[in-house]
């Protein structure tokens, strides 16, 4: 009888191109993530509720009509060049970037005009911002 003992090779599992693979997973998810973005301009959207505030300041009211044409506390402005409207905005304004600067626009008012507003006052660094808006009514 010939007893022959079998030797085993022992399996070896080589990692290292797994931890590669791994690593640059790793680094592609890091440089590909974005982890915050800030906004310039703070937008207060209109709430349910009404609160009482302790102070009140006295807000720049900005009405822009259909056509585009700007109101600065119910005066008209000469034009609706973005440079005329940045120095009645700062006039209006006095300096005070703290002051609240509320948007009344006209439902078909051009998008353009608003985007124009809000950049303006973005540049004299106005950063309390609300659109007005109304209630809709339901027609039956």
């Amino acid at each position: 009888m010939n007893f022959r003992t079998r030797q085993t090779e022992q399996v070896d599992i080589n990692l290292t191109p797994l931890i590669d693979v791994v690593f640059l997973m790793l680094i592609f998810f890091m440089v590909s993530t974005t982890f915050e973005r800030h906004a310039e301009l703070n937008i207060d959207l209109p709430g349910a509720e009404t609160a009482e505030q302790a102070e009140r300041q006295e807000v720049i009211d900005l009405a822009i009509d259909e056509q585009g044409r700007y109101f600065i506390n119910g005066q008209e402005l000469v034009n609706t060049r973005a440079e005329t409207l940045r120095t009645a905005m700062d006039q209006a304004s006095a300096g005070d970037t703290s002051r609240p600067l509320v948007i009344r626009a006209d439902a078909r008012t051009p998008h353009q005009s608003v985007v124009t507003a809000m950049d303006v006052a973005s540049r004299l660094g106005l950063s309390r911002l609300s659109i007005a808006t109304t209630q809709s009514r339901d027609d039956d």
